[in-house]
Order: C-alpha cells, then structure tokens, then sequence
C-alpha cells in the first residue's frame, strides 16, 4: 500500500501578478461597458484568459480583455 505524500504549492516567483488583477479589473469595465452583471462576464473572461495562457504576459490584459469583449459584443446582439 502506499502512502499519500502532501505537498505545499509555493507561489510561481516568475508568473506576474498584474495579470490575473487585471482579469479582475477586465470583468468590472467589460460589465459596466456591456451593461452586463460580473457573474456573466467572469467565466468569459477567464475563458479567453486560459486560452491565451501562450501569449506574452505584458500583452495578456489587452488581449483578454478585446477577445472577451468580441465575445460577449455577439452574445449580445
């Protein structure tokens, strides 16, 4: 039998920060801009963030935010 072995996740010194705040702060102008409630714009959003996980990370906060915005635009219309 063998036995579980719990490990501690320490915080990614590499991944930046900024990034997933502005997610944060994406979901908040894309509700206001789209007059759309927060908990329909977050799952969109994290979405096109996942999906552009390859990008640079100084790009991600523009190109999260267009990709949902594009979606979101035509699930309006």
């Amino acid at each position: 039998m063998t036995s579980a072995v719990l490990h501690t996740v320490t915080p990614d010194p590499s991944v930046d920060r900024s990034v997933d705040r502005s997610v944060e702060l994406a979901v908040g102008r894309l509700a206001e801009e789209l007059g759309q409630r927060p908990q329909v714009v977050r799952p969109v959003v994290q979405e096109c963030r996942r999906q552009l996980s390859g990008a640079p990370a100084g790009a991600l906060p523009e190109l999260v935010e267009r990709l949902a915005r594009h979606r979101l635009a035509g699930s309006v219309g």
